[in-house]
């Protein structure tokens, strides 16, 4: 699992598997469900982020994951 973050664009995306999306669903306004070809979850695609989600909060250290910025590709782990 990734999660990707676009400051310029205040989307925050969850890549929970490599396989490809073919169909998105949105489930609320500015939340977005990736499937791929067979129907499994493939990602989640959060707009305007920053009102959705508080960054403050997001315990970046304990999530099995790696968190990149796309302004400087900053890592965390």
């Amino acid at each position: 699992m990734t999660l990707n973050y676009y400051p310029e664009t205040d989307s925050l995306y969850i890549n929970l598997s490599e396989r490809p999306s073919v169909e998105s669903q949105e489930i609320s306004e500015s939340i977005l469900l990736d499937y791929d070809a067979n129907g499994k979850l493939v990602g989640i695609d959060i707009d305007n982020a920053s009102n959705k989600v508080d960054m403050e909060k997001l315990i970046l250290s304990q999530l099995p994951c790696r968190v990149e910025s796309h302004i400087g590709k900053t890592n965390f782990s």
